[in-house]
């Protein structure tokens, strides 16, 4: 069985997810966390995110894989240093490669191969796994993700400068040439904005319970 979540960034996809896998015992797949730790580790060698064929080479030599549902590198869980401003500011832009997202695509299907998952990120429902068996696309404002943002990470930056990184990385994620952010004709749409954590899974939970 594969749930697939699609939604901009702050929605509360990986929160929710998290629980859901928890509550219905599946394997947790994010999808971004692989173009986050792609990020970090050019980011760690010194390498320019804009040059996209040094990133893909850098892509190419890590050992991507996912244990226990945290995101490794070489076997090392690396989850809690890929939410830094840092990181955020140009992962939007690495993921813009063709090439990178047809990598990573391929890491995650074979990661689903013969496990009941729920995985989520951008373009889950409509490119990675179009053949889901129950799709879900997440949404919220902009300043409530923003206040979100906040209350998650408060060091380092200002509500007015999370809103506008949030403003510009849907910009981005929305007009990427390939993988780009839509919402799958088949897909339940949850406004999270004012849901609290619990009532976002009892919904999902219900609607694959009967579906």
């Amino acid at each position: 069985m594969i749930v697939a979540i699609d939604g901009p960034a702050g929605v509360g996809k990986s929160t929710i997810a998290k629980f859901i896998a928890d509550e219905l015992g599946l394997y947790y797949i994010n999808s971004g966390s692989f173009y986050r730790a792609v990020t970090f580790a050019h980011q760690l060698k010194g390498g320019n995110c804009l040059d996209q064929d040094a990133v893909l080479k850098t892509a190419k030599s890590l050992d991507l894989g996912i244990i226990n549902s945290k995101i490794c590198i070489d076997g090392i869980d690396v989850e809690d240093k890929l939410h830094t401003p840092k990181v955020d500011k140009f992962v939007s832009l690495v993921s813009n490669d063709p090439r990178l997202r047809e990598l990573i695509n391929v890491l995650l299907r074979d990661a689903a191969v013969s496990l009941d998952v729920i995985s989520e990120g951008r373009d889950i429902t409509t490119v990675v796994f179009p053949n889901a068996d129950y799709k879900f696309y997440f949404d919220a404002s902009a300043e409530v993700r923003a206040r979100r943002r906040i209350n998650q990470h408060p060091e380092g930056q200002t509500y007015e400068e999370v809103l506008e990184g949030i403003l510009v990385r849907d910009k981005n994620d929305r007009e990427k040439p390939v993988g780009s952010l839509k919402i799958a004709k088949d897909a339940k749409i949850i406004d999270t904005s004012y849901l609290t954590i619990k009532q976002v899974c009892e919904k999902v939970v219900t609607a694959i319970k009967t579906q």
